[in-house]
């Protein structure tokens, strides 16, 4: 009989290995010597030791899941308890209860892990669905809006799954989110059709009516009546494209008829006028040289009564002189007035007599601001002395103005 620490082989050929459980029969061997027999079993222990090694290492060094590990140690625990092979059995069956020790930990970690990436996954999902609820509810800038709801809806594809539980509740309010979008967006774009549409046929009156007077000939009215037609088309807003352009086309034709058959009549009659613009150019310039070397305002307007008569008879002028000549005649209708007004000023005895109170209370004051400083300077009160010399000093120079004032109106 050969023997071995961890088997032996029998006169008879039976190979057995020791366990902590006894020995147990693992095979025969009848070819050839009962050392080749303890080798070719050895090399089977060999073979399952291998593979506890390299579970080992697949559990220290990689992801490895631990059911995966757990059901890897399960079947080398079964290889192992029922193995043909000759060896330390017993040592191969502790390392894997370590093994098992180290999946369920791992499992415990995995478990712990699984459940915090669900919780993040719920926390993200919470948020896009929360921001799908605000974009449904508020926005109405819908070419934005419809853009971000379509990014959502990829963040959320993109984003890890919690579980199913919550998964579902959060899908369910994201979809009522997006479709809550969908309804407003459709509803904002039905009313605007039908907005669009009264604004269409408000214009459609407008520009009947600038048609109708394009070939209106009572210029003032109607030209009058084209601005307001104008304010009328921007304070409507606006159609849709198509209708706005052929709308807008249909108005500036009439208008520009109008407003070109308009500015001809107002070409040749504005030829035909200006002869009464040279003639109103001649009054305008007699009128200046004339009345600059009057010094009475009363002979002043009796001659500026004359020029405006002729002004008068010399008739209309033609638009592009209107403003410049009207406005140096005003010029000098206003020169001639303020004249007036400077004499009246000058004679008026109301003026004159507020003009001589004053003088007098000037007068009043100085005396008694004289008398004080000469008390103020016998006393030697330098302080009072220098207040007294400044008021003296102004009611001399109002009184100077005053007395000057008096002068020009005697």
């Amino acid at each position: 009989m050969t023997t071995d620490p961890w088997g032996r082989v029998d006169d008879d050929g039976t190979v057995y290995v020791r366990t902590s459980e006894g020995e147990r029969v693992v095979g025969s061997w009848q070819a050839g010597a009962p050392e080749e027999a303890l080798a070719f079993f050895r090399r089977k222990y060999d073979a399952l030791v291998t593979e506890v090694d390299l579970l080992e290492n697949r559990l220290r060094t990689t992801d490895l899941s631990a059911s995966q590990a757990l059901s890897s140690v399960e079947k080398l625990r079964t290889a192992v308890r029922e193995a043909h092979a000759v060896g330390d059995l017993d040592a191969l069956a502790r390392r894997l209860d370590v093994l098992t020790e180290r999946a369920e930990e791992r499992k415990v970690e995995q478990k712990h892990a699984q459940e915090a990436a669900r919780n993040e996954a719920r926390d993200i999902k919470e948020r896009i669905v929360a921001e799908a609820e605000r974009v449904a509810a508020e926005t109405t800038h819908w070419k934005t809006g419809g853009e971000r709801m379509r990014q959502l809806i990829d963040e959320w594809k993109a984003a890890p799954r919690a579980d199913r539980p919550t998964e579902q509740a959060l899908w369910k309010r994201m979809s009522a989110a997006r479709n809550a979008f969908s309804k407003r967006r459709k509803a904002y774009f039905a009313g605007l059709d039908q907005q669009r549409e009264q604004i269409r046929s408000d214009k459609e009156q407008i520009v009947a009516e600038a048609e109708a007077l394009a070939d209106s000939t009572d210029w003032g009215p109607t030209a009058g009546r084209y601005r307001d037609l104008m304010q009328q088309w921007k304070a409507a807003g606006r159609a849709d494209r198509a209708s706005e352009d052929k709308l807008w086309a249909r108005f500036k034709t009439a208008q520009d008829r109008f407003f070109q058959a308009r500015n001809a009549v107002f070409a040749e009659r504005d030829a035909e006028l200006q002869v009464n613009a040279e003639a109103k150019e001649k009054i305008l310039e007699e009128a200046r040289q004339e009345l600059s070397t009057i010094s009475d305002p009363r002979e002043a307007r009796a001659r500026l009564r004359a020029f405006q008569e002729a002004w008068e008879e010399a008739g209309p002028l033609p638009r592009d002189s209107r403003d410049r000549l009207e406005g140096a005649f005003r010029k000098i209708e206003e020169g001639v007035r303020k004249a007036e007004e400077k004499e009246w000023d000058r004679i008026n005895p109301e003026a004159r007599a507020r003009a001589e109170a004053t003088i007098s209370q000037l007068r009043d004051s100085i005396g008694d601001l004289e008398a004080k400083l000469e008390k103020a300077r016998a006393g030697g009160n330098e302080r009072k002395i220098r207040e007294v010399e400044d008021a003296l000093t102004a009611r001399r120079s109002w009184l100077a103005e005053a007395e000057k004032t008096l002068e020009e109106m005697s």
